[in-house]
């Protein structure tokens, strides 16, 4: 039985469709997925995230533990600060990829994905035993919101005096958002300024039904997970399960430099990444865009001459650009004459770097 979010009688009452995601029931859509896809792009889209895990982590030694849990250098962060990392297991395999917030001097907040926050919770509580630190799953008692796009500071100025101009791209601050508690963090996960707002959930209601009038104005739309998907895929953003997995390496994945080396002390994981780092992964992620009109997705083989030299990832129709994209690992030194296997049709792509969409600063 999937779980429902703090949200769900509003987006029941949207008219969403509603799906199974990672255990949870979230909104798939609320109606046109092409609208809510460029409103975010234009305007604004609201998107309810309450399916993704916090843990926190507090103590004298909360940044040490870090350290050693995870890839990143996290004892470095200023309070205020957040930094994508991961954490990967002995073999250097990645378990998850992650937000940590530095919310003071001794307390942190790591989140993680729906799929995989229990895994992380209980790792971290592992790795940490040796520290004077204090391990807590309190993703039960959150719910996340997401106004997105190139109107969302606007927006969500009106119901805050907040420094948002102050705010910085990764970083977050406590403030009152329409008389609500909330961690207001500038990040997301659509390629475009936004904020995520951490509140306590029986906050989630009247902050959805507060920034949905502040934002009609403004063409805001309530956005679900289709536009969510294809939002991260135009800007090249991995997603777990697809671009990243256990079986893969952030080296793999073309993020090793959220590996750091230079850290003080050992970390899990270390040996196994300084072993490859150097190395030319046997396959790359890379950005395919489709001559006509057929869509690669997720598992389909990418070929050249007839053989095999990759699979996708993560595909979809872009709005923005108005064509098929994908994400898909190849063979490392294979540059052009692909093609994807589209059910037995082989269908001509043009192999581009990722991003496919990069916003106006």
């Amino acid at each position: 039985m999937s779980r429902p979010t703090p949200l769900r009688d509003v987006h029941e009452s949207l008219g969403a469709m509603l799906t199974d995601f990672a255990g949870w029931l979230m909104p798939l859509r609320y109606g046109s997925e092409s609208a809510e896809h460029n409103a975010v792009r234009q305007a604004a889209g609201l998107f309810d995230l309450s399916h993704m895990g916090e843990i926190f982590l507090t103590g004298p030694q909360a940044g040490e533990a870090l350290d050693y849990a995870l890839v990143g250098h996290l004892s470095a962060l200023a309070p205020g600060r957040a930094r994508y990392t991961m954490i990967v297991n002995e073999r250097g395999g990645v378990l998850d990829d992650l937000i940590v917030y530095r919310l003071g001097d001794e307390e942190f907040m790591v989140v993680a994905n729906a799929s995989n926050y229990e895994k992380v919770g209980n790792e971290l509580k592992e790795r940490s035993k040796a520290y004077d630190v204090v391990v807590e799953d309190r993703s039960d008692q959150y719910a996340l919101i997401a106004v997105q796009g190139p109107r969302a500071q606007e927006i969500l100025a009106t119901l805050t005096d907040a420094d948002l101009d102050g705010l910085k791209y990764y970083a977050g601050l406590p403030g009152v958002v329409d008389g609500r508690q909330a961690l207001i963090a500038r990040t997301g996960y659509t390629g475009e300024d936004g904020f995520e707002l951490f509140v306590a959930n029986q906050d989630a209601v009247p902050l959805w039904h507060a920034l949905m009038a502040a934002g009609e104005p403004h063409g805001l739309k309530p956005a679900g997970l289709s536009a969510r998907d294809t939002l991260r895929l135009e800007a090249g953003m991995p997603l777990y399960g697809n671009e990243l997995g256990v079986g893969l390496t952030p080296f793999d994945a073309g993020l090793g430099k959220v590996v750091k080396f230079d850290k003080p002390g050992d970390f899990v994981g270390r040996s196994a990444l300084e072993a490859v780092k150097d190395d030319t992964p046997r396959r790359r992620l890379v950005g395919l865009v489709a001559r006509g009109r057929r869509v690669p997705r997720h598992g389909y083989p990418v070929t050249k001459d007839g053989a095999v030299v990759g699979e996708v990832t993560s595909g979809a129709p872009s709005q923005t650009l108005g064509k098929p994209i994908a994400m898909a690992y190849v063979d490392a030194g294979v540059e052009s004459g692909l093609a994807v296997d589209i059910r037995g049709s082989q269908e001509p792509m043009d192999l581009v770097e990722l991003p496919f969409y990069r916003r106006n600063k």
